[in-house]
């Protein structure tokens, strides 16, 4: 259970979450992919193989092996994509892709969290493309996600900027504490992966959500709260008090392009099992 309203004559406390698998039910990247090959983003064949990445990441999601992988071929992928053509693709299917995926047992709990005083960061080594939106939606007050550069052309020059991972996330999360005031030992975070484990142990309330193998070692060995988030809900089905137009969130670090990800994904699968065409 979480504790009471926040003195607000103390140091502010906030919650932090990880995206996927802890507040939706899938990749926020690997969802967009039949969006992006529409927008023609991606190919057909990046659709099909993008399928079984989708099951990969809910069966066992990706190491940091898979990771570096991902974050090396993204560089890549995205260079000469337009960023204004990603962010109308997104915004134009968001409500139709994200809003059945979102737990509701995540959106109870940042539910709890502002209503304790307490503001709501959501951070992601997805892009902010894909993470500011989905963080507007659920009334997050803040997002950390990956950043890469854009030339003057408004496209992806295929440099990364900022990687929101691992070990960088806690380093967000401590850099947030310092510029707002908020008291890490007070906070709490909520993943469902061991590449989190950083940013868990930065505050006093962690938690692993659908945790993965070896993060559900590590909170059963260190005694942290086990969550078990399995009821995908849309928002308007919700109970009214959620229905009140969320606050808009504010940006603390921004920026990649969605697809990016989703191809770096798709690229470690496709090397591990032959493409279906």
């Amino acid at each position: 259970m979480l504790k009471g309203v926040e003195n607000h004559s103390s140091p502010r406390t906030a919650a932090f979450f990880d995206l996927d698998k802890t507040v939706i039910a899938k990749s926020s990247t690997l969802t967009f992919s039949k969006s992006f090959y529409q927008g023609g983003l991606i190919n057909r064949r990046a659709v099909l193989r993008t399928a079984y990445a989708q099951f990969v990441f809910l069966a066992g999601g990706a190491d940091h092996d898979q990771m570096e992988r991902m974050r090396q071929y993204l560089s890549a992928l995205c260079r000469g994509w337009n960023v204004r053509q990603v962010k109308e693709i997104v915004a134009e299917t968001l409500h139709d892709l994200i809003d059945p995926i979102i737990y509701d047992e995540a959106a109870s709990l940042i539910e709890e969290h502002h209503i304790a005083g307490r503001d709501v960061v959501i951070v992601s080594t997805s892009g902010a493309e894909v993470v500011e939106p989905i963080g507007e939606l659920l009334g997050a007050d803040r997002v950390v996600a990956t950043r890469m550069v854009v030339g003057d052309d408004g496209c992806f020059t295929g440099e990364v900027e900022y990687y929101a991972y691992g070990p960088t996330k806690a380093e967000a999360v401590r850099e947030l504490a310092e510029s707002e005031g908020y008291d890490l030992s007070r906070c709490y975070a909520y993943s469902d992966s061991v590449t989190d484990l950083p940013m868990l142990e930065s505050v006093g309330h962690p938690h692993a959500v659908n945790p993965d193998r070896a993060l559900r070692r590590e909170a059963l060995a260190r005694g942290w709260p086990v969550l078990d988030f399995h009821r995908p809900v849309r928002l308007k089905q919700r109970l009214p008090a959620f229905s009140v137009p969320p606050r808009p969130a504010l940006v603390a670090v921004a920026a990649i392009g969605a697809a990016a990800a989703t191809a770096g994904l798709v690229w470690y699968t496709s090397r591990r099992r032959p493409p279906a065409i």
